[in-house]
């Protein structure tokens, strides 16, 4: 306490406004606007003691009750859309992929034979349909892939690729050929089932 409060001899009122804060005021002079007495008066100490007794919680009384109609009754949450949680159809791309069109080999880092080799050898493709520039990944169902006719020591031939992908919550099965000395070919989307997220 500092020695202007140790010879304060005022006489001081604890008061609190409308959001319960409290503070103190001159005993002896009208009260601010939207402030009233609480009953305890004496000393500055005496009434900044009091205030600490009962001046527990400091957040103001309108942001205590909203967060007490929170906890009582949480915003609702939203429903998850049935088309994204359930969806029971073709999707639309998968539709316009079903045609047979024109389709290349998308290799990474580089579009050459050897990199598409490469994912050839560890079962996973990726092919471009150029029309729609949609670049998909193709898990290959080596069975029934068809590499008879393709040398890829020379570059030439055709190979025949199957494999299965999951479009759009979409199951399809990719069927295409593509020629080795170009890396382009044609190839098609076969609908299957549609799935939910998290589905396989």
């Amino acid at each position: 306490m500092s020695q202007d409060d140790e010879d304060d001899r005022r006489t001081y009122t604890v008061v609190v406004n409308p959001e319960e804060q409290y503070s103190i005021w001159f005993a002896d002079r009208e009260l601010p606007l939207g402030w009233r007495e609480v009953g305890h008066k004496g000393s500055k100490a005496e009434c900044l003691a009091h205030i600490e007794q009962v001046w527990t919680d400091l957040r103001p009384l309108s942001l205590r009750k909203a967060m007490e109609d929170l906890a009582k009754a949480p915003a609702p949450v939203e429903p998850v859309r049935e088309a994204e949680s359930a969806p029971s159809e073709k999707d639309d791309l998968v539709r316009r992929l079903e045609e047979v069109q024109p389709v290349e080999a998308a290799a990474r880092p580089e579009r050459t034979l050897a990199y598409f080799r490469q994912q050839v050898e560890r079962g996973y493709v990726f092919m471009k349909f150029v029309r729609t520039s949609t670049e998909l990944g193709i898990r290959l169902e080596v069975d029934a892939c068809d590499l008879r006719n393709a040398d890829f020591e020379a570059g030439t031939g055709v190979a025949d690729f199957v494999g299965d992908l999951t479009l759009n919550y979409n199951k399809v099965r990719y069927r295409g050929r593509l020629d080795l000395s170009t890396l382009e070919g044609t190839g098609r989307l076969e609908f299957v089932r549609a799935v939910r997220p998290g589905e396989s």
